[in-house]
Parts: structure tokens; C-alpha cells; sequence
């Protein structure tokens, strides 16, 4: 990644279906953000494409790590062109499970990495491509009658209110891109001193 606050990836999961010589590619992308995460999702497109002649996938994670296998077509005419158009669209945290089911026409090495790029493709398109960015989350303990102006800070500044937990006070669980954060902070502190509580909970990408 150029900027390691920032990199793109699918927005969710979503399915597209191509068609060549009659054979069907059918694609099943998902964002995910672990080894085990993709492993789950291919798993689960196995067990529902259990009849399928080939379950090819590829999937590529923001921490380096990626994996592809062909599941019986030719050696790198299936699952490594799909891990190559991932990388050639700089998306990552995502993994691609493309089905075929065979058709009766072979279709020759450069057709196979034709259709099932063509297949993964349409796969993310589906998906729509989003920007994450690396986020401080955080936890803000508000007396009632602070939420209001607190509220109005967080919408000035660009901060995310991703929970709102009503007890003795109010519980905010809010996130905001790194670079923001310290003036989320002193805004809080210069206009709330010590009414408004602020508990650290790690960096996240949203």
C-alpha cells in the first residue's frame, strides 16, 4: 500500500455470473480482513456449489498475505489471473470464490483466464470499491446534558457516532480518521473539561 491509512477494497459481498461457450462462472466476493474470515467465506461457497466441476478462488489481505489455487484447471489459468486483476485494481481485504460449472466446450488456457478474470471483475463491480481508512475508536462518556454539544462537535470535526449506549450517561462509541483525532480531543477537552470521559479502544479502518 502507498499510504498505510488508507487502501481500497470491495464494499461487501455480492455475486455476478458470466457465461462463455456455455460454460457458467459464477463469482462471490466479500470484504474480509482475516485469513480465517476467507477461509469461512470459501467454505461456505463450496458447500454451495458442492456439484460444481471447479471452485476456484484468490484472496488478498492488506497485511501482505495472499493465496490462490486453480482447484484443477490448468496450472494459473484460473485462480492466479483472479488474484492479479485484485492487485492490478489496488484492492485488498477481499476474497473471490468464482464457480464453474462446465458446459462441454473446452475452452484452452487463454480462454479459462479470460472468463474467470472476466467473472471476478464483474464480481467486484457488484461489490462496489470502497476507500477504508485507518480510524481511532474511541469511547465517550457524556452527561445528558452535554450530548447535544457534543454531537455538534463530533459533526464539525468529521467524527462517526457508531453507538449510542443510554445509562447514568450517555455512551458514545465514535470513530474518527487518525489524522482528526487530537482535535477531537483538545475540542473535547477545552469545551467540556472533565464532564465529557474519553477511553482509547485501538485503531480501526473504516
Amino acid at each position: 500500500m502507498a499510504n498505510d491509512n488508507i487502501y481500497i477494497s470491495v464494499a461487501g459481498e455480492a455475486t455476478a455470473e458470466i457465461t462463455e461457450k456455455k460454460s457458467r462462472f459464477i463469482a462471490n466476493i466479500l470484504h474480509v480482513e482475516t485469513e480465517s474470515e476467507a477461509a469461512a467465506f470459501i467454505d461456505k461457497i463450496k458447500k454451495q456449489h458442492y456439484n460444481a466441476r471447479h471452485n476456484v478462488y484468490a484472496y488478498i489481505l492488506s497485511n501482505g498475505v495472499k493465496k490462490y489455487t486453480d482447484d484443477g484447471e490448468p496450472s494459473k489459468t484460473a485462480g492466479l489471473p483472479i488474484l492479479e486483476m485484485m492487485e492490478k485494481q489496488g484492492i485488498t481485504d477481499v476474497v473471490c470464490v468464482v464457480t464453474r460449472y462446465f458446459g462441454g466446450t473446452l475452452l484452452g488456457t487463454g480462454g479459462l483466464v479470460r472468463a474467470y478474470t472476466e467473472a471476478a471483475k464483474e464480481g467486484v463491480s457488484a461489490a462496489g470499491v470502497v476507500t477504508m481508512t485507518k480510524c481511532e475508536l474511541m469511547e465517550l462518556r457524556v452527561p445528558y446534558p452535554n450530548l447535544g454539544s457534543v454531537e455538534y462537535l463530533l459533526k464539525s470535526i468529521g467524527a462517526n457516532c457508531e453507538d449510542k449506549n443510554y445509562a447514568q450517561d450517555i455512551t458514545l462509541t465514535v470513530s474518527i480518521e487518525c489524522e482528526k483525532a487530537d482535535r477531537l480531543l483538545t475540542g473535547i477537552k477545552n469545551d467540556f473539561a472533565n464532564a465529557v470521559q474519553v477511553y482509547p479502544k485501538g485503531q480501526v479502518y473504516r
